[in-house]
């Protein structure tokens, strides 16, 4: 599997792609700092982006990659290898090049601007540590959905409508709910219809950590009595934990009775 690993992130480094990625974060960072002139400005501003963008890229990348590299694939699959290590070799590779884009990209301008000496520090490391769960979520999601399709243009447009539901449309029926029954307790509906949403889970956790829930309005007192205690923290990681592992463990039990 370290092996596949290493090919897949090698051949994801040498990929024009991953250098456009890298270098639209690196000139993101750099541009912020210079129209914010505040690190916790920028890192809020970097939020709205990150939380949109890295789901986007981590989709696109995930099943333009399974569609494009089927035919080695299917080349190492007559190979006396375990099919399970190549594909999450794959995965891995895959997130952890996407993630690395990223934290370098982010990293680098925040650092040189004095990342170290300031208070946002602790704020700007959630971002990052948020970004690359999201990055490990959505590939692994994408990678089911390319898994189940074996056309790749139906396998875009369904991996692009996940991402849209779970970054547009969640939110609008959400909010819809909210609105409709609003006379109705709606802590706990609330609580659990965040938890059903990576996106919206790292939303909130890090308006919470930068201390604006008031933003939120209702939702935010409710989010903050929860999220903002240390069990909250811990409960939240715990399941974007899970959203990283429920997918990469279906995934694992696809791989068993597919033909390829």
């Amino acid at each position: 599997m370290l092996k596949i690993l290493k090919y897949s992130f090698y051949d994801l480094m040498r990929s024009r792609w991953s250098y456009v990625y890298f270098l639209f974060y690196l000139i993101l960072g750099f541009v912020l700092l210079f129209l914010n002139n505040d690190v916790n400005k920028a890192v809020i501003t970097l939020m709205n982006i990150i939380i949109v963008l890295t789901p986007l890229i981590g989709t696109i990348f995930g099943v333009m990659y399974y569609y494009n590299s089927r035919e080695f694939t299917e080349l190492l699959l007559a190979q006396p290898i375990n099919r399970k290590k190549i594909f999450m070799g794959q995965y891995l590779g895959i997130s952890i090049s996407l993630t690395l884009s990223l934290v370098l990209g982010l990293g680098i301008p925040f650092v040189l601007y004095g990342l170290f000496k300031s208070t946002a520090i602790f704020n700007f490391g959630l971002l990052l540590v948020v970004g690359s769960f999201l990055n490990f979520i959505f590939v692994a999601l994408s990678y089911n959905i390319a898994l189940s399709t074996e056309n790749k243009i139906k396998g875009f447009g369904y991996a692009i409508l996940m991402w849209l539901f779970l970054a547009v449309i969640y939110d609008g029926i959400f909010l819809i709910s909210l609105i409709l029954f609003d006379e109705y307790p709606l802590d706990k509906f609330s609580l659990f219809a965040t938890m059903f949403n990576p996106i919206d889970l790292s939303r909130i956790l890090i308006l919470l950590k930068l201390d604006i829930s008031a933003l939120l309005g209702y939702t935010g007192a409710v989010f903050r009595k929860f999220f903002g205690t240390s069990l909250g923290m811990v409960l939240s990681m715990s399941i974007l934990v899970l959203w990283v592992l429920i997918p990469v463990v279906r995934m694992n039990l696809k791989l068993k009775n597919k033909d390829f």
